[in-house]
């Protein structure tokens, strides 16, 4: 058996996703806390490390089921795969949990009045990740893009205003766990996404997607702050070293 202890829950759930799915079942948060080690987070849930790193040695690496191989590949290609499966999904789906959390809570907010400030929370979200994304996109994901590209060709390092890479990972990683938060407190106030007598179908479709949106968005977070923050880091320190 491996001896986990010690290790950060992010670098774990990086080695391979399906130890993610055994932190989540023991809510045990590996993406925005992701740099505690798995001693530090069960100490944190009063759960035994050794009853995790049980089930996560019981994970049969030989058969189906295993993920993406996102800690093989060059940062360039992770960054165009975050770009295009989560910042689109939450292009795609933001919108829409915006107006239902409208429409739900001006329908049922007398009788569940917690809509309130749902809807409230939906808001801060989305103005959180349009910015943070728009962020990425512009400013630090072509800069890891062309500090790929000058390893590569081994020419100069690009220039930047922002100071060394971790500057603008540091605000990455704050905002990451601003919007974490957020639904965080939605998934408390929503006890746990369960739906209330006589929901109707709006009611019924803004939980579902908020719990979709949720899981996504915990995957999209991890990719980043536990595999391309790192390894750019450790990228843009060796071209200066």
């Amino acid at each position: 058996m491996n001896n986990l202890n010690n290790e950060t829950v992010g670098s774990i759930a990086a080695k391979d996703f399906r130890n993610a799915l055994v932190f989540k079942k023991y809510g045990i948060d590996f993406c925005c806390g992701g740099k505690k080690t798995l001693n530090e987070a069960c100490a944190q849930k009063n759960i035994s490390t050794k009853e995790i790193e049980e089930a996560i040695n019981l994970i049969d690496k030989n058969q189906g089921g295993q993920s993406f191989p996102f800690m093989e590949w060059s940062l360039d290609f992770l960054v165009d795969y975050i770009v295009d499966t989560h910042h689109h999904f939450v292009r795609s789906y933001l919108p829409e949990i915006v107006y239902y959390s409208n429409k739900v809570m001006k329908v049922h907010s007398q009788e569940h009045p917690e809509l309130i400030r749902i809807q409230e929370l939906v808001g801060l979200i989305n103005n959180e990740l349009g910015s943070h994304m728009m962020k990425e996109e512009r400013i630090l994901f072509p800069y890891i893009k062309e500090l790929v590209l000058s390893v590569k060709n081994n020419s100069p390092s690009p220039a930047s205003h922002f100071g060394n890479i971790e500057n603008p990972i540091h605000m990455m990683e704050a905002e990451h766990e601003a919007a974490g938060g957020f639904l965080a407190e939605i998934r408390t106030l929503a006890n746990d996404y369960s739906l209330p007598g006589g929901a109707c179908g709006s009611y019924t479709l803004l939980y579902t997607m908020l719990d979709a949106f949720e899981q996504d968005l915990h995957v999209h977070i991890h990719l980043e702050n536990n595999i391309l923050f790192p390894k750019a880091i450790a990228l843009e320190k060796n071209k200066l070293n």
